[in-house]
Order: C-alpha cells, then structure tokens, then sequence
C-alpha cells in the first residue's frame, strides 16, 4: 500500500477544474519536493470541510477552551491560489477519516484509494494490493482554513457567510455560529 505522508505539508488545499456542473474535484498536498492529488466527489469534500470543523469545536469544547484551536479560519492562513500544475492524479478517493492528536495538537485527515470492494458488498479478495492513502498531519488553525477555503470550492461562485464561511446557498442559510440566526434578515 503506498502511503503518501505529510507531517505537515508545505501545502494542503482542496480544489476544482472545470466549469459549474462538470467540475472535477481534488484534494492536493505538497511538500518535500513532491505533490500529491487525488481525486473526489464534490459531496466529499463538503463533508470533509463540515467533518473539520466539527471535530475541531469538539476538541475545543471538550477542552474547556484551552486547546489551541481558533474558533475562525485565521485570515493569514488564507489560501486562495489554484491547484499545484500539472494536476497528475495519484489515484480516486473512497473513503476518509479524521483524528485528532493530542499530544502534537494535529488534525490527522487520511483519504483511502477507492476499492471494487467500496462498490460491491463484499470481502477484499487476498490477492488485491491494498488501496493507497494519503495522509496530512496539519494544525488545528490550518485545518481551521482549510475548512473555509474548501467550502468555498463547493460554493463555486455563491458568496460564504462572512461569520461562519459556509455557502449562502438559499434563504434558508443557518449560520451555526450564531445559534441560527444570520445577519440582514435571513434566518433558519
């Protein structure tokens, strides 16, 4: 199984190619002299972003507030440059998983090769190489932006909240950071 590590990445963004409705969707570590892509479906980097921050103001409220993990994406953490050229991708995302390590106060975001056995309801076959993963150790505030810049790419083009970051998609928005209400008139 190749395992494609970052502890931690010089660069770690979500992305998109292409046009509104057939964009193409990838997540992309540099570092080291090398880069990493691979490739996902739109609702997975959604989730991902939404996954991030959950498990951030999970950390941060089962640590009474004093973990450093910022409760908004630091603005100089702020990456809103295209992906890495030329976009070679390493291999399609299945499925994904988060930590949090205590003891280096890193998010852990691991993104596992899909498998025929992620399709079928079957199990793996001996004789399969096992699916490649990408791994990114990153701090909480990275992971903060990250959130913020990946969530945008799934907007593409409908403008964030200015509280919470997340696409103002329709008049229902509901801006968890502020219990559901959300500033000039929209509300849940």
């Amino acid at each position: 199984m190749p395992v494609f590590d970052y502890d931690p990445p010089d660069r770690f963004v979500a992305g998109a190619v292409g046009q509104p409705g057939a964009r193409a969707f990838f997540l992309q570590a540099r570092g080291q002299g090398r880069i990493t892509t691979v490739a996902l479906e739109k609702f997975q980097v959604a989730v991902l972003a939404d996954r991030l921050d959950e498990l951030l103001d999970e950390v941060l409220r089962r640590s009474g507030g004093r973990a450093p993990v910022p409760a908004m994406a630091p603005a100089e953490l702020a990456d809103e440059g295209p992906l890495d050229l030329p976009i070679d991708e390493d291999f399609r995302v299945g499925t994904m998983a988060l930590a949090w390590d205590p003891e280096t106060a890193q998010v852990i975001i691991e993104a596992q090769e899909a498998t025929e056995d992620d399709e079928e309801d079957e199990p793996p076959l001996d004789d399969r190489p096992e699916p490649a993963v990408l791994r990114v150790r990153i701090s909480a505030a990275a992971a903060r932006a990250f959130s913020r810049r990946a969530l945008e790419v799934v907007a593409a083009g409908r403008p964030p909240c200015p509280l919470c970051g997340r696409p103002l998609e329709s008049e229902g928005h509901i801006c968890v950071r502020l219990n559901g209400h959300h500033p000039g008139g929209l509300s849940a």
